[in-house]
């Protein structure tokens, strides 16, 4: 009996030193989870790896919990080097936003210049009155049901700046005649694009 255990404990003892010595080129041993990420290959085509970079830049922040309807963010993609911009209510939106696009394989260099909208409740109140009068009019009602509305509604003292893309001009429009008509706001910049 004695020696049966023995038995099992240099085996355990082998198995352990095994383990722990497997070569690096073995599929199974253990990397570092960045080093996972299949790098650009060189002889790719320019034009698509922009593509792609633009198609997940895009995804990445669409995707961030907080990004709402108050919200407005856009980039440009030049090569490697991404640049951020717009504007957000909450400023850990635009530090999230800066680093979900550092981790994209083939960004090389992010550029935030995303503003941080001052605290104000007079502009959270005109926000609410906006979004309700813009969302509540019942042409613009069918934008409301998506996950992230395509109308974006940016409001900095007072001023109200429409971000997105409508269906078509009257659309446009009608946001833009919604949003003149709410109490306390100072001017409405329309900034709709109208979908080609």
């Amino acid at each position: 009996m004695k020696g049966r255990w023995q038995n099992t404990a240099v085996l355990g003892i082998l198995l352990i030193i095994a383990l722990s010595t497997v070569p690096s080129w073995y599929p199974a041993a253990v990397k570092d989870p960045k080093d996972a990420k299949p790098k650009v290959q060189a002889g790719r085509d320019p034009a698509q790896v922009q593509r792609r970079l633009e198609r997940e830049v895009r995804h990445e922040l669409v995707m961030l919990p907080y990004y709402d309807v108050f919200d407005n963010l856009e980039f440009r993609v030049d090569g490697g080097h991404v640049t951020l911009s717009g504007q957000v209510v909450r400023p850990t939106l635009k530090s999230s936003a800066e680093n979900v696009v550092k981790d994209i394989e083939g960004v090389e260099r992010v550029t935030n210049n995303i503003e941080a909208l001052p605290v104000s409740p007079n502009d959270d109140r005109i926000r609410i009155a906006v979004y309700r009068a813009i969302y509540g009019h019942t042409a613009l009602q069918r934008y409301s049901i998506r996950s992230v509305p395509p109308i974006h509604i940016i409001v900095k003292n007072g001023n109200v700046t429409l971000e997105g893309v409508v269906a078509n001009e009257a659309d446009k429009n009608i946001a833009n005649i919604q949003a003149n008509g709410v109490s306390g706001v100072f001017s409405v910049k329309n900034n709709l694009r109208v979908e080609k």
